[in-house]
């Protein structure tokens, strides 16, 4: 018999960076798809598996229904319900779902534990957020400008204004995938990982893009095509609330800043906002928001990573 296929996972931007432009394409066909209301069922008898450690609503909405979309089913798994609750390791966990479904997709405090899984299972991974990166969600920020832009980065500047947390992370790597200038303005002591940054300027080098860092949330915006921003206080780190609220003054996305931007610049927000601080809701609920297309991106480019990833494995049943 031939070999399976050899698994693919995705913990990190640069897991899929060769394969984003098709990927983009994929996801617009599947987003034109559902909208003609025609779903094929192209994962038919395949099973997603979903630990979740954090609270979600778009995470775990979008993959729900892309399985569904798909023709295949998701299995919801708070890891409190599960063994690794009580002291189960995270490679017998992984030993076990790799014999019962087709790929997992995990929500992870802490990126050590995705790698740990990945390193154990035998189908494939996807990250669906950790404290390193967030690869699905930056999927779906590159398909809505790929949308707003008619498939062009190449010329355009992105500016972020505020934490360098996983979705900066995840976004120095995607744009510089694809060739996208990128202006990053963080507070000092909240400054991206510096061997993220590393390697998005390897890849950026390749793609001919640009990626700057500053301090100046002002020079990340003027002339910025678009414009992006996060929470000041992520999931795991309410203890250090009111110093960062602290940090983070001056870090907010709102009429002022926006003026500096091109004219017709979009406004980008994963989501939930804490309306009043990163940003104001006359730019959130404005014009240039994008906030929201933004949100329902997340259910097509998932659905095309899905398609990617599992769709070329058979059903693997653990270590052969």
């Amino acid at each position: 018999m031939p070999d399976a296929p050899v698994k693919r996972d995705l913990v990190s931007v640069q897991d899929i960076a060769s394969d984003l432009p098709s990927l983009l394409k994929r996801a617009s066909e599947l987003k034109a798809e559902r909208k003609r209301g025609k779903l094929t069922p192209r994962l038919a008898g395949k099973n997603l598996a979903m630990i979740f450690e954090k609270p979600s609503t778009r995470t775990r909405t979008s993959f729900e229904v892309a399985m569904n979309d798909l023709g295949g089913h998701a299995l919801y798994l708070s890891s409190k319900d599960l063994q690794l609750g009580r002291g189960e390791t995270i490679a017998d966990t992984a030993r076990v779902l790799s014999r019962f479904v087709d790929a997992v997709c995990y929500r992870a405090f802490r990126h050590a534990d995705m790698l740990e899984l990945a390193r154990w299972t035998t189908i494939p991974v996807i990250n669906a957020l950790d404290d390193l990166e967030h690869p699905c969600q930056i999927a779906a920020d590159l398909l809505t400008l790929h949308e707003r832009w008619g498939g062009r980065f190449s010329g355009h500047r992105l500016g972020w204004v505020g934490d360098g947390n996983n979705v900066l992370h995840s976004l120095l790597l995607g744009a510089a995938a694809v060739g996208l200038d990128i202006t990053a303005a963080t507070p000092a002591g909240y400054r991206p990982d510096a061997t993220v940054v590393a390697a998005a300027e390897k890849l950026a080098r390749a793609s001919k893009s640009r990626i700057a860092l500053t301090g100046e949330p002002r020079v990340a915006a003027t002339g910025a095509d678009a414009l992006y921003t996060d929470v000041w206080v992520s999931m795991g780190d309410e203890a250090e609330q009111a110093a960062r609220e602290a940090a983070f003054r001056g870090f907010q996305i709102n009429e002022a800043l926006v003026a500096l931007a091109s004219p017709d610049v979009l406004v980008l927000h994963d989501l939930p906002a804490h309306r009043g601080q990163e940003i104001t809701d006359s730019v959130l609920d404005g014009p240039h928001s994008a906030a929201w297309d933004q949100a329902e991106n997340r259910l097509h480019a998932q659905k095309a990573i899905l398609e990617l990833l599992v769709a070329p494995h058979l059903r693997s049943r653990g270590p052969r």
